[in-house]
């Protein structure tokens, strides 16, 4: 199993998440979270600058089975992509077990 970290844009959850149901990933926990990125230049806006050093993000946390890895990655680059700088970055790390607290199942069924 493999944790997928995420962290994307906040305009692009609504995107990411429906681009996961549809190839079947239907649980993932999010948080709404703040970082400091590599820009360092503010951008302007109606005659107003903003600082780009803070940055607003949404980090989504994902767990699914090896042969699934590939397809949930794909899927988030494509569904999380604007082509400009701040789109993001994924994580991947090795789960080594997962338990469903209710059923006691583990492994692969502790997380369908």
């Amino acid at each position: 199993m493999k944790q997928i970290e995420a962290i994307i844009r906040k305009s692009k959850f609504d995107e990411v998440k429906n681009a996961l149901h549809q190839i079947e990933v239907n649980f993932f926990s999010y948080w709404d979270v703040t970082g400091v990125g590599n820009e360092k230049q503010g951008h302007v806006y109606r005659g107003i600058s903003y600082s780009t050093s803070d940055i607003q993000r949404r980090y989504l946390s994902i767990v699914v089975s090896d042969e699934f890895l590939e397809k949930t990655v794909a899927t988030i680059l494509e569904s999380a992509y604007t082509g400009n700088v701040g789109d993001g970055k994924i994580f991947v790390s090795e789960v080594v077990d997962a338990y469903r607290i209710r059923t006691k199942e583990d492994g692969h069924a502790g997380i369908n």
